[in-house]
C-alpha cells in the first residue's frame, strides 16, 4: 500500500502566487517586483489584489534586485520574482553586493527552475541556481516539493528576517503534502522511515523518491525518505542520523551535480560521518527542449534513476562492510 498518495496535480508557482495574496492582506509592508513575466510566475495575483504595492521594472533583472534592496532599506519586505535563470544569473553581482553582503530583507522567488521547463530549452532551464545562491554568505536557499509546501514555505520566508532564495517550478506537479504537514526553515521532514538506505531529496525529486521507495520496498529494501526542502541552512542532524542508522545515502535533485543538494549533503557526511553516497542530478550537462517528464527520464533524475542509484549505493555499502570485516 502506498504510504503517500497523489491528491491532485497543481503548480508550485500557483502556490507562490496565492501565498503572496494571503500574506498581503495581513502585512501591508509586503511589496512585489516583477520583471516582465508577471503572469508566468503568478505574481499577477498579487498585482490584481494590491496594484499600488506591485512594481514592474521590465526586462531588467539587475534593476529588479537593486529596487528590491532599496525597498528593503526603506522598511518594506520586497519579493523579487522572475524565471530562475534570470533571477540568479543575470543579477548575480547585485544579489551579492546589495542583498547578501548587506543582509537585506529581500526575498528572491524564482519560478521555471530545473529541467522541467522543458520546451523553453537550455537557456531557460535553471540548473545552477542552487550552487550560485548557497555559496553566498547570509543567503537562505529553499526548494518546495509541491503546491502545499510552497504556500507554507513562502509564508515562513516572509516572516524570516534576511535574504532568501526560493526555487519552484512551472508545470503542474503531484500534490502529496497536506495542511498538517509541518514546515520549518532548516528542519527537514522524514516522510518514510527505513533502515537500509536513505534518499535525501528536494523539489520535484521528493515525489520521485516516494515512488522509488514504493518500488524498492516491494523488492525488500527498507528505504528512508527525507524531504530536504532547505538546502541552506541544511539539516545536519538529520543527515548524520540517517548516515549512522542506514549507512548509505542517495541524494536527488533537479540541478547540476556540482554545488547543489548533493554537494551540501556530501560536505556534512565528509566532516561528520562518511558513508557511501550516490548523486541523482544533472551530470554536468546543459538541458535541451522537450517534455518535462521525458527530460527527467532522459537525464536520469526520475524515479528510475533514483532506484538505480539506491541499488548502486547498496552494493558499495556491502563492499565496505566486507572490507571492514576483512581488516578486523
Amino acid at each position: 500500500m502506498a504510504k503517500y498518495k497523489l491528491k491532485e496535480m497543481k503548480a508550485t508557482r500557483l502556490g507562490f502566487g496565492e501565498a503572496l495574496v494571503e500574506i498581503g492582506h495581513q502585512n501591508p509592508n509586503l511589496v512585489v517586483i516583477g520583471a516582465d513575466v508577471t503572469g508566468s510566475v503568478r505574481t499577477d495575483l498579487f498585482k490584481n489584489a494590491f496594484p499600488e504595492r506591485f512594481f514592474s521594472v521590465g526586462i531588467a533583472e539587475q534593476d529588479m534586485i537593486g529596487t528590491a534592496a532599496g525597498l528593503a532599506v526603506a522598511g518594506k519586505i520586497p519579493v523579487a520574482s522572475t524565471y530562475g535563470e534570470f533571477a540568479t544569473g543575470r543579477p548575480y553581482d547585485q544579489i551579492r553586493q546589495s542583498v547578501a553582503y548587506s543582509k537585506l530583507n529581500v526575498k528572491i522567488c524564482a519560478s521555471h527552475c530545473g529541467i522541467t521547463v522543458g520546451p523553453d530549452g537550455a537557456t531557460h532551464q535553471a540548473l545552477e541556481d542552487i550552487a550560485l545562491m548557497r555559496v553566498l554568505p547570509n543567503m537562505v536557499v529553499l526548494s518546495p516539493s509541491d503546491y502545499i509546501e510552497t504556500k507554507k514555505m513562502i509564508k515562513a520566508v516572509i516572516n524570516y528576517n534576511g535574504p532568501a532564495y526560493v526555487r519552484f517550478f512551472r508545470d503542474n506537479t503531484p500534490v502529496f503534502n497536506d495542511e498538517n504537514t509541518p514546515f520549518e526553515i532548516g528542519k527537514s521532514i522524514q516522510l518514510i522511515d527505513g533502515s537500509d538506505v536513505t534518499i535525501i531529496a528536494c523539489g520535484l525529486q521528493v515525489w520521485e523518491a516516494i515512488l522509488a521507495e514504493e518500488e524498492l520496498s516491494a523488492q525488500g529494501v527498507s528505504v528512508r525518505v527525507i524531504n530536504m526542502h532547505t538546502i541552506k541552512p541544511i539539516d545536519k542532524n538529520a543527515i548524520i542520523k540517517a548516515a549512522k542508522e542506514t549507512g548509505a545515502i542517495v541524494t536527488a535533485e533537479d540541478h547540476q551535480i556540482h554545488g547543489g543538494l548533493g554537494s551540501a549533503v556530501a560536505e556534512v557526511l565528509t566532516q561528520n560521518y562518511p558513508v557511501p553516497q550516490e548523486f541523482v542530478a544533472i551530470k554536468d550537462k546543459f538541458g535541451e527542449s522537450g517534455n518535462g517528464m521525458e527530460l527527467m527520464k532522459l537525464y536520469g533524475i526520475s524515479k528510475d534513476g533514483i532506484v538505480d542509484a539506491v541499488k548502486k549505493v547498496l552494493k558499495r555499502k556491502l563492499v565496505e562492510k566486507m572490507e571492514l570485516k576483512y581488516e578486523k
